[in-house]
C-alpha cells in the first residue's frame, strides 16, 4: 500500500464568497421562511389544522436553534387567519356566592357588558333616591302610614271612652299607657284617695282595669298586624318605586342582551337582588356620624361588577400565548384574597385568570423543563386537557392547607392547542414513563440542528444570517464575513457538508465580531472581524487548555511528537468544561506476553473507562482472534493504559491507537511518535469514524507546534472522517506549507503500514502473511506464545503423572 497524506484540496472545505451576489447583507432581503426544517415545519402544519383529542404538539431539538421563535412566529401568522375567541366574564352567583357563574361573550362584548353593568350601578344610585324623594312617593307612603296612624288613633280612642264610661281613666305616659279610677269631678284619683274607697268599690275598680288591661292588649296585638301590614304595603311600594326607576334601565340592558340567555338571567337576579337590597341605593353617610376609631360600614356594590377575565378585540384573531413560567396557579388561574378586620376574604373579582383561559381558542406555548419542574403544573395541565374544561382549584386546597369555605367558580369549556417545547431526551422519557403524554401529544415536530449545505441553502442560510444582523442591529457583513461565517457554522455541526441551526452561538459570535468591527471604526463585519471573535471566545475558555499544554511542554505530562516507540502510540482525546472543548494528545501504551488469551484494559479494571470504552477493547480483542492464528488458541496476555489520565475514558475512538499499540508490541515493530492516532474499529480490522476530529487534530497541531515542528508530523483519522473536517486557518496553513499531514484510513492495516513504514501484508493462497510484513511478525509472535504454552502444559503432564 502507498498511503498519502490528504491534499490541501481534500482537506479545506471552506465557502467560496464569489457564489454570493451581494457586497454586504444590507442588500439581503429578509428571511421569510424557515430553511432545512421540511419535516418540521409539516409537523406543525399537520398538529396545527388537525381537530380532535389529544393533538397536541410537542416541538423538540436541541436548545439553540430558536424553535421558540419559528413557533410563535408560525403560530400568529395562522391566528390571524382564525375566528376571535370568547370574551370570558365572572359574575356574582347571589343564590350561592362562592359558586360564581361564567358568562362567555363575543370579542369586545364582554368589556361592553362591564362597562354596561357599571353604568347600571351610578345609574341607580342617582335614580333610585331620585324616585324616593319624589312628591309621589312621599304621598303615598305618607297615605299608608297615615292609615296606619288613624287606625292606632282609633282604636286608642275607642278603649279611652270605654274606659271614661267605667270610671277609668286612659293616661299616655313615657312608659306607657296605664289605667287610673276617676274621681266624680273626672280628676285622676290618687293613691291615698284609693285606699281610703270601701272594699267592694275597689275590688270592682280593679277589675274594670284589669277589663280595659285585656283590652288594651287585644288593641296593641291588633296594632302589630295592622304595622306589619303597613309595613307589606310600604315594601310593595318601594318595589313598585325601585321597578319603575330601575325597569327602565334593566330593560334597556335585557334588549341589548336577549340573544345570551345566560345574561338574561344574571339580569333579572340582578334586578330581583336591586329590590331586595334597595336600602343599599338610599344609604346617606351623613347621617351617620363617626365614632373615633370604628369605620362607617358603608354598602357595597361590588356584587354588580362584572370581573372581565380575558377580554378580545373583534378580528384580532386566536390568541398565541408564551407561559414563561408555567407554575401550577399561572396554567389554571388563582384565586386572590385580601386582608380585612384582621381575615382574609375573597369573591368572585379576586378570581385571576391562568394561561388556559388567556390561551382559550388557540395557541399556548410553554416550555417542557419549565411546567415539570412546577409542582401540581403538570398534572393540572393534563387534567384540564382530558376533562377539556378549566376549574381553579386553590393551590393550598390541593395539599390540604385550607379547609374554610373558598370560591369555586363555574368551569369553562376548554378549546385549545397546547404546544410544548423542549429537548428530545424530554420526549422520550414522557413517552416511556407518563402513559397520559401518549394520549395527549400525539404530533411531534422534530427540528434538525444541521441541514445539508447545497447552494440554494447557502443562500439561505445568508439570509438567516442578514436577518440576525439586523434584528440584532448589528453591522451590515461583507459577503467574505459571511462565507466565513458559514464556516464555522460547518464546524459547529462538525460535517464539512451541513450546516448548524443552532442560531443563538451564531448570534453571540456576530454581536462580537461588531464589537470588534466598531471598535475599530468599520462600518461592516469582515472575515477578519469573525476571525477574531472566535480566537477570543477561545482565549477566555482557554485557562484549562494552557494549563494542559504548559504541562506538556515541561514534560510533566510526558508527550513525544519526535522518534520511534515500541508498544506506544499518540492517541487523540477531547476535554469538555462548559464552552471549553479542546484536543488533548494522550500516551497509549501496550505490554503484551505470554500468557492466558486475554486482553486488560486498566481503565476498565480501576473502574476510569465508561461502557463504551470497554467495548472497544473488547472488539480489540475479537479483532486479534478473527485475523490471527485461527486454528489454535491464543496464549496472550496483555495490558493496556492511557498513561497520565486520572478521570474517566469515555468512548471507543482509541481503538484503533490501541490496537496499533499491541501489533507494535507483539511485532517488536516500532511505532513513530511523529504521527498520532484517532478511530474506532470492527472486529474485521476496518476503522469507522468518531467525533470531535477536529479538536483531536488541532490538539495534536497545537503540542507539534509547542515543542517545535520536525518533519513529516501528522494525524492518522478514519477516511469517513474526511467530510468532518472543518480545521482552524492555522492548521489549514500549516498542511498548505507541508509543514503537517493528515492521513486517511480504511483499516488497521493501513494505519499500521503508516506508523511503522512496513508492509502490512495479506494471507496468500496457502492462508500465510508475506516474510516480515506486521501481520507475519505478529502471528510468528502469537504461534511462539502457542508452543510456549503447549510445551509448558507438556511438561506438568508428565510431572502429573510422574
Amino acid at each position: 500500500m502507498d498511503i498519502k497524506p490528504l491534499g490541501y484540496e481534500n482537506i479545506y472545505h471552506g465557502c467560496d464568497p464569489e457564489i454570493f451576489d451581494f457586497e454586504t447583507t444590507q442588500e439581503v432581503e429578509t428571511l421569510v421562511k424557515v430553511a432545512g426544517q421540511e419535516r418540521a415545519l409539516e409537523a406543525i402544519d399537520f398538529g396545527i389544522g388537525i381537530d380532535g383529542t389529544g393533538y397536541n404538539l410537542y416541538v423538540m431539538g436541541p436548545t439553540g436553534l430558536g424553535k421558540h421563535e419559528i413557533i410563535n412566529r408560525i403560530l400568529k401568522s395562522r391566528a390571524k387567519e382564525q375566528k376571535t375567541p370568547e370574551d370570558i366574564c365572572y359574575v356574582n352567583n347571589f343564590d350561592t356566592p362562592n359558586k360564581p357563574w361564567a358568562i362567555l361573550l363575543p370579542p369586545g362584548m364582554g368589556k361592553e357588558f362591564k362597562k354596561d353593568m357599571k353604568k347600571l350601578v351610578d345609574s341607580l344610585k342617582t335614580v333610585i333616591p331620585a324616585a324616593f324623594e319624589s312628591e309621589e312617593y312621599q304621598s303615598k307612603r305618607k297615605i299608608i302610614e297615615d292609615e296606619f296612624r288613624q287606625k292606632n288613633e282609633e282604636a286608642y280612642k275607642i278603649l279611652s271612652k270605654e274606659a271614661e264610661a267605667l270610671g277609668i281613666a286612659l293616661v299616655r305616659t313615657p312608659q306607657g299607657i296605664i289605667f287610673a279610677p276617676r274621681k266624680e269631678n273626672g280628676e285622676i284619683m290618687t293613691p291615698e284617695e284609693f285606699q281610703q274607697l270601701p272594699e267592694e268599690i275597689k275590688e270592682d275598680l280593679k277589675k274594670k282595669v284589669e277589663y280595659l288591661q285585656d283590652k288594651l292588649e287585644e288593641i296593641i296585638r291588633q296594632i302589630t298586624i295592622w304595622k306589619k301590614e303597613g309595613n307589606e304595603k310600604l315594601k310593595e311600594l318601594n318595589k313598585q318605586i325601585t321597578n319603575v326607576a330601575a325597569g327602565n334601565l334593566l330593560e334597556t340592558l335585557l334588549e341589548k342582551y336577549a340573544d345570551f340567555e345566560k345574561v338574561c338571567k344574571y339580569l333579572k337576579r340582578v334586578e330581583k337582588d336591586v329590590i331586595e337590597n334597595v336600602s343599599d341605593f338610599l344609604f346617606k353617610e351623613d347621617l351617620y356620624p363617626p365614632v373615633p376609631y370604628l369605620p362607617i360600614f358603608k354598602p357595597s356594590f361590588k356584587r354588580y361588577e362584572v370581573n372581565l377575565l380575558v377580554g378580545h378585540k373583534e378580528d384580532e384573531g386566536v390568541p398565541v400565548i408564551y407561559e414563561d413560567h408555567p407554575t401550577y396557579e399561572n396554567i389554571v388561574g388563582r384565586i386572590e384574597h385580601i386582608a380585612q378586620m384582621g381575615m382574609l376574604i375573597t369573591d368572585f373579582t379576586l378570581i385571576k385568570p391562568g394561561a388556559l383561559h388567556k390561551a382559550l381558542g388557540g395557541y399556548l406555548i410553554i416550555d417542557a423543563r419549565k411546567i415539570l419542574t412546577n409542582y401540581f403544573a403538570w398534572d393540572s395541565l393534563k387534567r384540564a386537557l382530558f376533562a377539556k374544561k378549566i376549574k381553579i382549584v386553590p393551590g393550598e386546597k390541593m395539599i390540604g392547607l385550607i379547609s374554610t369555605l373558598t370560591l369555586e367558580p363555574e368551569p369553562i369549556e376548554l378549546n385549545i392547542k397546547i404546544v410544548l417545547v423542549g429537548e428530545r431526551i424530554l420526549y422520550y422519557l414522557l413517552y416511556d414513563l407518563d402513559p397520559d403524554f401518549r394520549e395527549l401529544f400525539k404530533v411531534i415536530a422534530d427540528f434538525d440542528e444541521v441541514i445539508h449545505k447545497d447552494e440554494n441553502n447557502l443562500q439561505l442560510y445568508a439570509k438567516i444570517i442578514a436577518a440576525l444582523a439586523k434584528k440584532e442591529k448589528i453591522l451590515p457583513l461583507t459577503r467574505k464575513a459571511v462565507a466565513k461565517t458559514i464556516d464555522i457554522s460547518s464546524r459547529m455541526a462538525e460535517d464539512s457538508k451541513k450546516l448548524s441551526m443552532e442560531i443563538k452561538p451564531l448570534t453571540s459570535l456576530l454581536k462580537e465580531a461588531d464589537y470588534i468591527a466598531r471598535k475599530k471604526g468599520s462600518d461592516t463585519i469582515d472575515s477578519e472581524d469573525i476571525k477574531e471573535a472566535v480566537k477570543s471566545q477561545k482565549k477566555r475558555a482557554a485557562r484549562l487548555k494552557e494549563r494542559v499544554y504548559e504541562e506538556i511542554g515541561r514534560d510533566t505530562i510526558h508527550i513525544k511528537t519526535t522518534g520511534e516507540k515500541t508498544g506506544q502510540i499518540n492517541g487523540l482525546s477531547v476535554i469538555e468544561l462548559g464552552t471549553a472543548s479542546f484536543g488533548r494528545p494522550v500516551r497509549i501504551t501496550a505490554v503484551t506476553r505470554f500468557g492466558k488469551g486475554e486482553v486488560v484494559d486498566i481503565q476498565r479494571e480501576v473502574k476510569l473507562g465508561d461502557p463504551i470504552h470497554s467495548k472497544g477493547v473488547m472488539t480489540l480483542a475479537g479483532f486479534l482472534k478473527g485475523r490471527y492464528v485461527p486454528d489454535i488458541p491464543l496464549s496472550l496476555s496483555a495490558s493496556l493504559v492511557f498513561e497520565q489520565t486520572y478521570s474517566s475514558v469515555e468512548g471507543d475512538s482509541a481503538s484503533l491507537a490501541e490496537t496499533c499499540a499491541l501489533l507494535s508490541s507483539l511485532s517488536n515493530l516500532p511505532i513513530k511518535q511523529n504521527i498520532a492516532v484517532t478511530g474506532s474499529i470492527s472486529q474485521k480490522g476496518e476503522v469507522q469514524a468518531v467525533g470531535g476530529v477536529n479538536h483531536k487534530i488541532e490538539g495534536f497541531f497545537e503540542v507539534c507546534k509547542l515543542k517545535g515542528f520536525e518533519k513529516e508530523q501528522g494525524v492518522i483519522i478514519p477516511k469517513s472522517n474526511i467530510d468532518h473536517l472543518m480545521l482552524d486557518d492555522d492548521v489549514l496553513d500549516a498542511i498548505k506549507k507541508g509543514k503537517f499531514f493528515i492521513y486517511a484510513v480504511e483499516s488497521v492495516d493501513e494505519a499500521m503500514e503508516i506508523l511503522t513504514g512496513k508492509e502490512a501484508g495479506e494471507r496468500d493462497a496457502e492462508g500465510k502473511f508475506p516474510k516480515d510484513s506486521v501481520n507475519r511478525l505478529v502471528e510468528e509472535r502469537l504461534v511462539e506464545f502457542f508452543e510456549k504454552a503447549k510445551k509448558i502444559m507438556k511438561e506438568e503432564r508428565k510431572k502429573s503423572t510422574s
